[in-house]
C-alpha cells in the first residue's frame, strides 16, 4: 500500500490536468462494428432448406399482391412471372435469379468521408430509432413530437460515440405541415449531422426531394455514381407490396440509392405463430421486393430487412424482447447470408411506456441477439419506447451507451503479447496487486468499456450528490450533450443552397396536415 500511496503523490501534479480532460468537449466517434466473433446460427440445413423451400412454394402458387401498382405488373409480366389482376405469382427461382445481381455489400457515404460505412460482410452498422410521433423526457412527459425534438435528437446521434448512423424519421415532427416536413427533417440530418442518413419514403415526390437534395449537398455526379442514401421499404405482412412504398423503392432503385426490404412482422398477427411459419413468409416478401428492386435497376444496392415482434395474445398488444423474437432474428440472418444480402434487424424495442426495467431487460435482449444474429445495419439502435411510438430523450442516451457494449463484445479477445499480460503475471507475482504495474498503467484508459450515464459511486456518494436514478442520470447527460452541442463545419455555398431549395419547395404548394 506504501508503495500506491507514493505513486499516487508522485503523480498528484497531474490531477488538474486528468480531470480538466474528463470534463472537456470531445467530439469522438467510433467507426462502424467489424465483428471479431462467430454468428450465433440456430437453424441446421436441413430447416433451411425446408424454409426456402415453402417460401418458393408460397411464392409460385399463394403469390403476392402489387397494389395500385400497372407498371410493377407490367414489370412481373416481362420477367415471366404470372399476373391475374393485382397477384403476382412468381415461378420457382425467378425471385432467387433476380436476387443474384443485388450487392452483397454496400458503401454508403457521408459527407464527412470519416463516417462513411460499409453495410455488410462482418459489418455492423447502428442509426437511431425511427418513426415515433410522440416523444418523452422526464421533464416533458409524453407529448407530440416537434421539429425541435427532431433536431435535438440529430444533435444527440451526431455527438454520440457509439453511433454510426444519423437515421431517419427519429420522431415525426406534428407542427410542420405533412407534405413539407421531410424537408426539414433532411436539411436537419444534412446540416446538424455529417453521419449518413435516410431518405422519404411516404410519397414518391419526397423520394424525388431527397434524392435532389442529395445532389446539392454531394454533387450531381458523385450521387450518380455512389449511394448516400439508405431508405426504408416496409411491406404491408402479409404478401402484400403497397404502391407508396414501391413508388418509394423505385425512385431509390433507379437512383442506386440503398434500400431496406423489411416484413413488418408482428406475429400471430400478420404471420403465423410459429417460428418456421414466420421465417418463411419472411423470406417469401424478401425474395419479391428484393427481386423487384432488381428489375428496375440490376445491380441496385438492396438490404435484407426482418422487423419480428411477437403478440401479447390477451391484449393484442406487440411484444419485445421475446424468446421467439429472437428465435427469428437469428433464423433471418441465416437466410440472408445465403441470399448473400446484408441483414438489417434488432434493435432497443421494448414495449415498456417508461424507460424502466421492462424497458431495459427487453431492450437488452434485442441489442444482444442482434449482434449474435450477424445483423448488418440496426434500426431502432437507441431511442425507442412505447413499442415504438415513443422517442425517448433519456432512453436514447442510455440505449447509446450500451452500444458500446456491443462494440466491446464484437472485438473477441486480445489474445496479442500485450492482451495474455504475462509481463504482468510476472511482475505482480503472487500476492501482489496490478493497480500500480507497468502493464496496468500503459493500459487503463483503454482496458474496460466505461459508461458515460451509470453510477457506479459509493453510496455516501451517490447519496450525497441527490440520490439519482439512471433516469435522472440520463436526463443530465442529454442537457449535457445538448449544450456542449457544435455544429459540423459545412460549406457555406451548399449550406445556402439547401436551405433555398427547402424554402422553394415549401412556396409551392400550400400546406397539408393529412
Amino acid at each position: 500500500m506504501d508503495e500506491v500511496a507514493t505513486g499516487r503523490r508522485a503523480r498528484g501534479g497531474g490531477g488538474a490536468a486528468r480531470r480538466a480532460e474528463r470534463t472537456a468537449v470531445k467530439h469522438e466517434f467510433t467507426r462502424y462494428i467489424e465483428r471479431n466473433i462467430p454468428n450465433l446460427e440456430i437453424l441446421n440445413e436441413e430447416a433451411l432448406a425446408i424454409i426456402e423451400a415453402n417460401a418458393e412454394t408460397v411464392l409460385a402458387e399463394i403469390g403476392v399482391n402489387f397494389v395500385d401498382n400497372p407498371v410493377g405488373l407490367q414489370r412481373w409480366r416481362d420477367a415471366g412471372a404470372d399476373v391475374q389482376g393485382e397477384r403476382v405469382r412468381i415461378p420457382r427461382g425467378l425471385a432467387r435469379q433476380l436476387c443474384a445481381t443485388a450487392p452483397s455489400t454496400i458503401i454508403q457515404h457521408a459527407r464527412n468521408p470519416e463516417r462513411n460505412v460499409v453495410i455488410g460482410g462482418k459489418n455492423l452498422v447502428l442509426a437511431p430509432v425511427y418513426g415515433p410521433p410522440f416523444v418523452r423526457d422526464l421533464e416533458g412527459g409524453r407529448r407530440y413530437a416537434t421539429i425541435a425534438d427532431f433536431r435535438n435528437f440529430v444533435k444527440l446521434g451526431q455527438s454520440s460515440k457509439w453511433l454510426h448512423h444519423s437515421g431517419g424519421t427519429v420522431c415525426e415532427p406534428t407542427d410542420v405541415a405533412v407534405n413539407k416536413r421531410h424537408l426539414d427533417m433532411l436539411h436537419a440530418h444534412m446540416t446538424l449531422s455529417d453521419k449518413p442518413y435516410m431518405g422519404s419514403v411516404t410519397e414518391k415526390s419526397r423520394a424525388v426531394d431527397s434524392v435532389e437534395m442529395s445532389k446539392i449537398l454531394f454533387g450531381d455526379k458523385f450521387v450518380d455514381e455512389n449511394t448516400v442514401m439508405t431508405s426504408l421499404i416496409n411491406i404491408n405482412s402479409p404478401l402484400t407490396f403497397d404502391s407508396i412504398m414501391m413508388d418509394a423503392l423505385e425512385v431509390y432503385a433507379a437512383a442506386n440509392q440503398a434500400c431496406i426490404i423489411s416484413p413488418f412482422i408482428v406475429g400471430g398477427a400478420m404471420a403465423p405463430v410459429t417460428v418456421a411459419g414466420t421465417l418463411t413468409q419472411v423470406l417469401a416478401e424478401v425474395l419479391a421486393g428484393v427481386a423487384y428492386s432488381q428489375l428496375i435497376r440490376p445491380g441496385a444496392p438492396v438490404i435484407f430487412g426482418a422487423f419480428v415482434t411477437s403478440i401479447d395474445m390477451n391484449s393484442g398488444a406487440p411484444t419485445f424482447g421475446t424468446p421467439e423474437a429472437a428465435q427469428i432474428t437469428l433464423g433471418a440472418g441465416q437466410l440472408a447470408r445465403r441470399l448473400g444480402l446484408p441483414y438489417r434487424s434488432a434493435g432497443s424495442f421494448c414495449g415498456s411506456k417508461l424507460p424502466d426495467a421492462q424497458a431495459a431487460y427487453e431492450t437488452a435482449n434485442s441489442l444482444n441477439i442482434g449482434l449474435l444474429s450477424g445483423v448488418n445495419f440496426m434500426l431502432h439502435a437507441c431511442g425507442w419506447l412505447e413499442g415504438g411510438l415513443v422517442s425517448s430523450y433519456e432512453k436514447y442516451v442510455m440505449d447509446a451507451d450500451q452500444l458500446g457494449v456491443l462494440h466491446r463484445i464484437a472485438g473477441g479477445i486480445d489474445m496479442s503479447e500485450n492482451g495474455q499480460a504475462m509481463n504482468a503475471i510476472r511482475e505482480v507475482g503472487p500476492g501482489g496487486h496490478y493497480l500500480g504495474c507497468e502493464h496496468t498503467q500503459g493500459n487503463f484508459k483503454q482496458a474496460f468499456w466505461r459508461t458515460e450515464v451509470f453510477d457506479y459511486k459509493p453510496f455516501e456518494t451517490w447519496d450525497e450528490e441527490g440520490a439519482r436514478d439512471t433516469v435522472a442520470l440520463a436526463q443530465a447527460r442529454v442537457k449535457k450533450i445538448l449544450g456542449d452541442y457544435e455544429a459540423p463545419p459545412i460549406d457555406p455555398g451548399v449550406h445556402e443552397a439547401l436551405n433555398d431549395y427547402v424554402a422553394r419547395k415549401k412556396a409551392a404548394v400550400p400546406d397539408a396536415f393529412l
